[in-house]
């Protein structure tokens, strides 16, 4: 098949999402709130499928089965089972309660909704300046991912830089100006599409190859250890950090927690938290599987230079045509979760960072105008940083690299702030002071034990123990820092008094009427 015809069935998709964003642009009205949250109308399926959307990346398509691929189908268990129920809870438990308060306050954001809280235009900004840390190089990966994806599928005729300007541009337009709604449509669009697709890539090669039997044939000669459950590297404690952080962590991440306050009804939320569980299953088992097929067919990827898996098993195993739409998926992907973090990056700043910093007699319509050249700025800045880090431009080359490193650790990051805004959400002794701590102090150790080199010294009691070092006992060290920041909230919050402007009565009494 011509690169021509691959690139069509690539931008044919391209330009169906863009006029589903069309449509809902004739139905956005000129607020902020409509432009970040659809005026609060999500249905079940709306409300399900672009939270499902949204979390989905490059990570699903390339990510996990690569994953799958070097050390088995466990992975499926990590994200596919306990990080889909764990967020599931934390659904209710977080985006619930944050559901009631916005209704009660027409909040927008999650720094809105605490600074609100806590009376302080500094938290509502610190929140938001953490959240644009973790979140600036996360969008940076998306790109990246869609600049490879289109320069795999066309063996190079589409350039990396090309492809991730054409995909970028798109997002950007329709972005601009559809805002939550549009978005929201699509990302029901690139749901249902994906969840097709990645089934009948695992159908079609199953068929192809005669059924499973051939495959575990395959496992048995090649990577016997895949065809039982345990490894060394899905030890118990890597597999539960890795769904604690991940789950915690897409929380708090700015386009999953704005969701929260988006939902029609209590009846929709509630509906769609317990559904979440089963969409999941639906997505990561066929994903991950095609992975593990991989290793069994004698797919011959080097993860470890940037090849990934599943592109060069399509290849093989599939037709020309098919695979541009499973890599049309894959981009569906990388652009639900792109331009959702697109906007609420723009709303991070306009409503949090630039309303309480700036200019805090912003009008709404002004607000709105600001976060359309949010996302425009925004975006453009992730496109200039994805070509550098790709170009390994004079200079750059480290800076690229720790841009990278951010992207990779952002679950962890953003998990840092999940309980000490659990026990804002529920413990009324919580104050200013302690919730600002809690933030605070667990984010600067993470980045130190992540980014700082690792130092051997002597501690009492434990002998040599090599600070800053990726995990201690098993555990990673996002667990130890959210334990910390969980600590540090209830201790100083404990030892402090709460400010006259503090209202805990809205967030309790108010509520429970």
């Amino acid at each position: 098949m011509s690169t021509a015809l691959q690139l069509a069935i690539v931008v044919g998709y391209l330009l169906l999402a863009l006029a589903v964003g069309l449509v809902a642009y004739r139905l956005t009205e000129r607020t902020a709130e409509d432009y970040y949250l659809a005026s609060r109308t999500f249905g079940t399926v709306v409300l399900l499928f672009t939270t499902f959307a949204t979390l989905l990346s490059a990570f699903t398509f390339f990510g996990g089965p690569d994953i799958s691929y070097l050390y088995g189908p466990e992975w499926i268990l990590v994200m596919g089972l306990m990080d889909g129920l764990i967020f599931a809870v934390l659904w209710y438990v977080v985006g619930y309660k944050q559901w009631l308060i916005g209704q009660a306050r027409g909040h927008v954001t999650l720094g809105e909704m605490l600074g609100d809280r806590f009376g302080s235009s500094r938290l509502r900004a610190l929140v938001a300046v953490v959240s644009l840390f973790w979140l600036f190089p996360y969008v940076m990966l998306q790109q990246i991912g869609a600049g490879g994806a289109l320069a795999a599928l066309t063996e190079g005729a589409v350039p990396y830089w090309a492809g991730a300007t054409l995909i970028t541009g798109f997002m950007i337009v329709y972005v601009v100006l559809a805002g939550m709604r549009g978005i929201a449509w699509t990302d029901t669009l690139q749901g249902a599409f994906m969840l097709a697709t990645v089934w009948a890539a695992l159908l079609w090669i199953l068929v192809s190859v005669d059924g499973v039997g051939t495959i575990n044939a395959g496992l048995a000669e090649t990577a016997p250890e895949f065809l039982a459950l345990g490894s060394d590297f899905y030890t118990p404690q890597r597999m539960l950090t890795f769904a604690v952080s991940i789950a915690f962590g897409v929380t708090m991440f700015p386009q999953v927690n704005q969701r929260f306050f988006a939902a029609d009804s209590e009846t929709v939320l509630k509906r769609t938290f317990a559904l979440w569980p089963i969409l999941v299953v639906l997505l990561f088992v066929p994903a991950f599987l095609l992975g593990t097929w991989a290793q069994g067919l004698g797919i011959q990827a080097d993860i470890a230079a940037g090849e990934n898996v599943l592109p060069l098993l399509l290849a093989e195993y599939v037709p020309a045509w098919f695979a541009a739409l499973v890599i049309a998926g894959a981009l569906a992907a990388m652009m639900s979760s792109s331009d959702s973090m697109l906007l609420s990056g723009a709303a991070y700043y306009t409503r949090d960072v630039h309303r309480t910093l700036v200019d805090p007699t912003v009008s709404d319509d002004r607000e709105s105008r600001l976060g359309r050249i949010g996302v425009v700025v925004f975006a453009g800045g992730a496109l200039l940083a994805s070509l550098w880090v790709e170009a390994g431009a004079a200079g750059g080359g480290t800076i690229g690299a720790v841009l990278v490193d951010i992207g990779d650790l952002a679950f962890g990051g953003f998990a840092q702030l999940a309980l000490p805004v659990i026990v804002a959400l529920y413990w009324r002794r919580t104050t200013r002071t302690g919730l600002t701590a809690g933030v605070v102090v667990p984010q600067l150790v993470y980045v130190a034990f992540n980014f700082l080199p690792a130092t051997p010294v002597g501690l009492p009691g434990l002998g040599d123990v090599t600070l800053f070092a990726g995990a201690y006992f098993g555990w990673g060290v996002s667990l130890y820092c959210m334990a910390l920041g969980l600590l540090v909230t209830v201790g100083v919050s404990r030892a402090t008094t709460a400010a006259p402007e503090e209202d805990a009565a809205l967030y309790f009494e108010d509520l429970a009427d």
